[in-house]
């Protein structure tokens, strides 16, 4: 029905066209404007304090900040009012059986008889941080090994299930074994450094056990053999 070249003007002309392209560089009347712009960019200067111009802008900015301000508050004012009216009516606490005038239930505080009790099963744990032998000083450091990657995973698991079927000693249960990782992981969260630092005399004073003892626990988690042999270097081993 019309030609390119019309098309092509009524494509040009529509009003979200046109509003952009007569402040662009294609209207010629705009050539001032960038002249000016661009003295104004080379030759620009701070304005004084007393500028009317600058402080309009401030007063504008503030005035921006309250409105903004005042509709938040009024939006939470009216979220409150519509949920109180809503929730707080007595007939949809009764329809849902609540009662209003029911007092809310405190937060059941420890007794002081729970609290001995917790007491002296920490001074309990702590007093045998440094008892035991090669099978806590496993286990002990493979959950501060697990505590420092975050997770417990497959290979992990392997290592605590080595623990308890390669370790020489009483045969120990599942309930016993359990019992045992709980105590080394609560020594652990109780008193790292002290944990820590008693490990060392839970081992063998043989040191080839205690190099054998530490390759049988890098393999299921995967400590590079390199990593072994440093170890051994600094004597952690």
């Amino acid at each position: 029905m019309v030609t390119p070249q019309l098309a092509e003007w009524a494509r040009n002309m529509h009003p979200l066209r046109l509003q952009y392209e007569a402040f662009s560089s294609q209207n010629p009347w705009m050539s001032t404007v960038k002249s000016a712009a661009d003295r104004v960019e080379t030759d620009r200067k701070p304005v004084s304090k007393d500028n009317p111009f600058l402080a309009f802008q401030e007063q504008m900015s503030k005035q921006i900040v309250h409105t903004l301000d005042s509709w938040r508050d009024a939006q939470e004012a009216l979220s409150e009012a519509v949920f109180l009216n809503l929730y707080g009516s007595p007939l949809l606490q009764a329809a849902v059986g609540v009662d209003p005038n029911s007092v809310p239930s405190r937060h059941r505080e420890m007794s002081p008889e729970h609290r001995a009790m917790l007491a002296a099963r920490i001074a309990e744990l702590k007093s045998h941080i440094a008892e035991g032998g090669l099978r806590e000083a496993a286990l002990r450091a493979l959950l501060y090994v697990g505590s420092a990657r975050g997770m417990v995973d497959e290979r992990s698991i392997e290592a605590l299930r080595q623990v308890r079927r390669d370790h020489a000693g009483a045969r120990m249960t599942l309930s016993e074994f359990k019992t045992l990782v709980r105590e080394q992981f609560f020594m652990l969260l109780l008193d790292r450094e002290g944990a820590l630092a008693a490990i060392p005399k839970l081992l063998p004073d043989d040191t080839n056990q205690r190099r054998a003892a530490f390759a049988a626990r890098a393999r299921p988690i995967g400590i590079s053999a390199t990593a072994r042999r440093s170890t051994r270097t600094t004597g952690a081993s």
